[in-house]
């Protein structure tokens, strides 16, 4: 029969009423296959995954279909975003298969897990195909099938890191660190932002690397290609011009066709990227995308308890995007024909659609003001009708079919939404922002962080589950280090600190000197990976170095020095490869060039001028204070009546200032000179 009705998934969900006798991972799968010796089928997608729900539709909800896999297989349904260690181990799979991977994932693996096949999406044809030939030579070929596993296995538990010494020659200088630009450079589209390639994903991770290297250099190329990419996404289909919020990725390279799903991490990202570009430049549309982007997750991914849901769907009434998109007389009636021309000249809206099917995207004309100014209007005369017409199509696409809502609550994508949203509260002063987050994390404290000191990965109708791995160990900490700054609240500064020492404890190997994704003290799987390049998400091994590095500062701590350091020089090599793929390990390496800068900041107004000081862009800097020494570097420097700033660096002071823009220049006097 069929199990996943009693998943906490909401992925899971979706295919309890399949024919197929769906069980979820776990011993009594595993015990099953073994004791009926039938190989496994570990299908595994998310709930936001359009060619998952094709599948599903074409293959999973057909009686034929599941007849053949009800007799042959023990069928297993994952939710990737609820056990990624499982999708780590079978994507490994697909791609040594096939040298590449995707969802939905399905494999194909001995009772014991061992894989043996594997494989993305299949139409019907080709699964009933592909199930065929995989039970004729199980049952025929059974020493074949176990050689493949040996050797597929074999590779997935090949150890991917290189260990080296730490020695003066191979610790990562600024030189190094300036070299890297080239690379950004040879893969940028100049033209449509972004790098060369379609489909296009927004990988904040890489950009926020461009902006730390114009912090520390000054180089405007760099900052010049990150404000492209942000224009260009502002202004097409990746970005829901009604709503707000940003979709997973663009099929097209001028960013104006999304995959229509949204996702909180890409969200989370973007409010940071977005805030960090605000910080700098001061655009104004940068701050309305800031706004409108945790409006809409605000409207539509939030928990009354203060939790963040995981995602949106991209299909609805059974097809992608038809929520989003308008044909004409869509426009026409939403607006009761008001200004129908102006707004759809500037939406570039036409009668025979400019998508498919007569539909169109909402794409906003380049340059504004001119559009304003060629139909006779100031801008903001055109802002304020552009304003109000949105808010009828808003009105409008409200009566729509929704598409679902993944409710589902993750640690992980969570403490990054509390990260973007501290970001945002330094880079538009919205103070409800922080409240936000404070609350965000309060949920995350009492609802995931057990006595232990161990952490839960998911939250679902008022129950937490499953062991968390290190990405909702690194994120929570970095998410609680990002509040101490805003708060001085050393609750925050405590808790990264024992999530830290829990990692060191039970994910940090002393022979790889690296982070396994899973704790000693997880179910054991075929192989027990590691996560190192960065992707759309930043590798979690390069979250907790920075977080040790930083907490290493914070408490004068040598060992979580020599942790960070060891990890940036296992990577070093990489580093300067695939600088792209190792952007977040490349950010740490320029702050570990650079050196951090400590700024303490003591006495009765202290978190009111700290956070006026972080409101401008200072990603080479760690903020305490208060009013009780207690941190090694707020030793001696309390007491003061009037607010007091201390700049510090390498172990050594600046004499106190007493205003913001002392502290500022003083700030970023302590850059190294690399120009």
């Amino acid at each position: 029969m069929n199990k996943l009705k009693y998943s906490s998934s909401p992925y899971l969900q979706q295919h309890a009423h399949n024919p197929v006798h769906w069980q979820e991972w776990g011993p009594d799968a595993l015990d099953m296959a073994k004791k009926l010796n039938k190989p496994l089928i570990i299908s595994i997608g998310y709930a936001a995954c359009h060619w998952c729900h094709v599948m599903e539709h074409e293959s999973f909800s057909d009686n034929e279909v599941a007849a053949f896999m009800n007799d042959n297989f023990i069928c297993i349904k994952v939710d990737r975003e609820e056990r990624p260690d499982i999708d780590q181990v079978y994507m490994e799979a697909v791609q040594l298969i096939s040298g590449r991977g995707g969802w939905p994932l399905n494999a194909f693996a001995l009772p014991d897990g061992r894989p043996f096949f594997a494989g993305t999406y299949f139409d019907k044809q080709k699964w009933m195909e592909v199930m065929g030939q995989i039970n004729d030579l199980y049952n025929s070929d059974y020493s074949k099938v176990v050689e493949y596993a040996e050797e597929l296995t074999k590779g997935i538990n090949q150890n991917p890191i290189d260990v080296r010494s730490q020695t003066d020659e191979l610790a990562f200088s600024m030189d190094d660190y300036i070299s890297l630009k080239n690379q950004w450079l040879k893969n940028i589209d100049f033209k449509d932002g972004g790098f060369k390639r379609a489909p296009k994903f927004p990988l904040p991770v890489a950009w926020e690397f461009l902006l730390e290297y114009y912090y520390y250099t000054d180089d405007l190329e760099a900052l010049n290609a990150v404000e492209l990419l942000l224009n260009k996404m502002a202004m097409g289909g990746i970005y829901d011009q009604i709503g707000g919020g940003f979709a997973r990725y663009s099929v097209d390279e001028k960013w104006e066709v999304p995959h229509f799903e949204k996702m909180l991490y890409d969200n989370a990202q973007l409010i940071s990227l977005y805030s960090h570009a605000y910080q700098i430049t001061k655009t104004k549309r940068y701050g309305e995308i800031i706004d409108q982007t945790i409006g809409f997750i605000n409207r539509e991914l939030s928990d009354k308890n203060g939790g963040f849901y995981s995602s949106i769907n991209a299909d609805s009434e059974g097809e992608e995007g038809v929520f989003y998109v308008w044909s004409y007389d869509d426009m026409v009636t939403a607006l009761n024909s008001k200004n129908i021309e102006l707004i759809t000249d500037y939406y570039q809206i036409t009668r025979n659609g400019n998508w498919e099917e007569g539909k169109n995207m909402l794409l906003p004309v380049s340059k504004k003001k001119k559009f304003a100014e060629n139909n006779g209007l100031s801008i903001e005369e055109f802002d304020s009708i552009l304003n109000e017409a949105n808010d009828a199509l808003f009105i409008k696409r409200s009566e729509r079919i929704r598409p679902t809502t993944d409710d589902k609550i993750l640690t992980s994508w969570n403490s990054m939404m509390i990260t973007s949203l501290i970001d945002a509260f330094h880079a538009v002063n919205n103070a409800d922002y922080l409240k936000l987050a404070i609350r965000n994390s309060n949920f995350i404290r009492d609802n995931m962080l057990q006595q232990d000191g161990s952490l839960l990965r998911n939250y679902m109708n008022g129950k937490s589950g499953i062991d968390a791995f290190l990405d909702d160990y690194a994120l929570y900490a970095q998410a609680c280090i990002n509040l101490y700054s805003a708060t001085f609240d050393k609750q925050w500064l405590d808790i990264a600190k024992n999530l830290s020492d829990y990692c060191i404890k039970h994910f940090y190997n002393s022979e790889s000197r690296m982070f396994y994704y899973t704790s000693n003290l997880s179910e054991e799987l075929v192989a027990r990976k590691y996560e190192i390049p960065d992707n759309v998400i930043p590798s979690s091994n390069s979250i907790i170095a920075k977080v040790l590095y930083k907490l290493g500062h914070y408490y004068d701590d040598t060992e979580y020095l020599n942790i960070c350091e060891q990890m940036l020089v296992n990577e070093t090599t990489n580093i300067m490869r695939s600088a792209i793929w190792y952007s977040n390990w490349a950010s740490l390496g320029g702050l570990y060039a650079n050196g951090i800068t400590e700024v303490a900041i003591t006495g009765k107004n202290a978190v009111q001028y700290s956070n006026e000081v972080q409101d401008n862009y200072l990603p080479a800097s760690i903020f305490l204070g208060g009013n009780s020494e207690n941190l090694p570097l707020l030793k001696n420097k309390t007491g003061n009546t009037e607010t007091t700033y201390y700049v510090c660096k390498d172990k050594v002071c600046d004499l106190p200032v007493y205003n913001v823009n002392e502290t500022l220049l003083r700030i970023y006097a302590s850059k190294i000179d690399s120009k």
